[in-house]
């Protein structure tokens, strides 16, 4: 065997499947990760659960039957992970719009309906266009404020 032979195969990563094609991924710079490898759509695909030894065989197995029920009702377990991670981000994410919408309904009760509907229709107007692309709320401040 020659020596070029022998580096390429060392980079490659190496696994070892089990028979429900569960198995961890040596990385050519020694990380290991569980990976899942499936079919969808005629395709083969694999899906990432974590890295060993930081997720245990048990909770690897758990997220394997977990992603095979998602198979069998024939959706794609790699797209519905990634959509579940895009909710859990945007629903933690506390977005100036976010918040003063909850302000404008808790203080709406003080004030007369005319003055509410003005204060909303000024904020969607004005206000909320601005700040298009959702800044987190931590990062909006008054510009006379310490820390800004």
């Amino acid at each position: 065997m020659q020596k070029c032979e022998r580096r390429s195969r060392a980079r490659r990563p190496t696994s070892s499947p089990t028979a429900t094609r569960l198995f961890v991924l040596v990385t050519p710079s020694g990380g290991k990760l569980w990976r899942w490898n499936y079919f969808y759509d005629g395709k083969q695909k694999s899906m990432s659960f974590g890295i060993y030894p930081m997720v245990a065989l048990v909770t690897a197995r758990e997220k394997r039957d977990e992603a095979r029920a998602v198979l069998a009702e024939g959706r794609d377990p790699s797209v519905v992970k990634k959509l579940r991670i895009e909710a859990n981000i945007e629903a933690s994410r506390n977005t100036f719009e976010r918040v003063a919408r909850e302000w404008h309904a808790t203080s709406k009760s003080q004030w007369a309906a005319v003055h509410a509907d003005d204060v909303i229709r000024s904020l969607e107007r004005d206000v909320f266009p601005s700040m298009a692309g959702g800044r987190d709320y931590p990062a909006v401040c008054l510009p006379d404020a310490p820390g800004c």
